[in-house]
């Protein structure tokens, strides 16, 4: 048997005693994410820091019906959200809300990543809030905006082990995300007369943070089911936040591959990583796009919704597990912010 090294919990910091940003891939949740304390080389000024500091917390809602996808995100300068129900059995948005507005007016997003979790956002017409409560571990996801309303609670506590990372970025100075393996649900959403029961979905939370560079690019894939999950990432964070759960367990994961035709995004797509721990095949049922070009602010994004075939291993002497039918997502997303 094949024992694989174990990951130590996050530090208490994601700066070091030194003033550098803390670098590694954790098991654990960390309290928060407070980059003040950086100093030397990676020192900015305060100026610098609110047009570069970046959070956002993305939680992912996917059923044998549904797939809902929102979004809080905080670009330092403007604020946004986003919040989208797609349809799996007619394989189509049914819901697609996004808005922006201004930091502390229309709300924000906490620098505790899961734990305290606080964000909000209000806008005309629509608001959408995400509350961890302390007491019971759950995540509170509310959203009321036109066309879709939804009550949800994700359980933290319960869970296997998140994964943190840390570390510096090219282009920019430090970044650090809290991913979630698989979350239990319970609640609904309704899209117009239609009602869906979430208590049978899977959920996942995306919770990030860190003074990125002014243009950054990513493609990203996320899935979860019973047994198996798991995120990777190819872009500006590099290997940093690629891991595999398997039967509860977390295992890290090497540099990711992702082949596809950015053109035609709903063809498959092949995503593996280079330790030869996952090969998978995405099978696109639709997407959320967004395209816009504003000169000096740029986002091009294309999030597909599908299910993932293909084989998964714990170690590389270890015998394959077959995955078939795995509902997640993959994300094409280049953005000038």
């Amino acid at each position: 048997m094949v024992h694989l090294p174990i990951t130590p919990p996050p530090p208490p910091s994601v700066v070091t005693p030194e003033g550098q940003p803390a670098q590694g891939r954790f098991a654990g949740l960390m309290p928060r994410i407070d980059w003040s304390g950086l100093r030397g080389e990676h020192h900015r000024p305060a100026w610098w820091r609110a047009l570069r500091h970046k959070r956002w917390q993305y939680v992912g809602l996917g059923s044998d019906e549904v797939f809902v996808g929102l979004a809080i995100v905080d670009v330092g300068w403007c604020l946004s959200a986003f919040a989208y129900v797609f349809d799996r059995r007619q394989r189509r948005v049914l819901v697609d809300w996004s808005q922006e507005g201004l930091p502390g007016l229309s709300g924000g997003v906490s620098d505790q990543p899961v734990m305290g979790m606080r964000g909000r956002f209000k806008g005309l017409g629509g608001r959408l809030s995400l509350t961890q409560v302390e007491a019971t571990g759950a995540l509170q996801v509310v959203v009321s905006v036109p066309g879709m309303n939804l009550e949800a609670e994700l359980q933290t506590r319960t869970a296997a082990p998140f994964l943190c990372a840390i570390g510096p970025i090219e282009g920019g100075v430090a970044h650090a995300t809290q991913k979630s393996p698989a979350l239990s649900v319970r609640g609904s959403v309704q899209v117009g007369q239609a009602r869906w029961r979430l208590d049978q979905a899977v959920g996942c939370l995306d919770s990030s943070n860190g003074l990125l560079a002014r243009d950054t690019a990513w493609r990203w894939a996320c899935a979860h089911g019973p047994t198996v999950g798991f995120n990777l990432q190819q872009g500006y964070f590099g290997a940093c936040e690629n891991v595999l759960w398997l039967h509860d367990e977390m295992i890290l994961l090497g540099a990711a591959r992702f082949e596809f035709d950015p053109r035609a995004p709903l063809k498959p797509w092949h995503v593996s990583t280079d330790d030869g721990l996952l090969d998978l095949v995405f099978t696109p049922e639709g997407a959320r796009q967004q395209h816009r070009d504003l000169g000096l602010v740029i986002s091009h994004y294309t999030q597909p919704v599908g299910t993932f075939q293909g084989q998964v291993r714990r170690s590389a002497s270890d015998t394959p597990v077959s995955v078939h039918g795995l509902l997640g997502v993959t994300e094409d997303h280049q953005s000038r912010w």
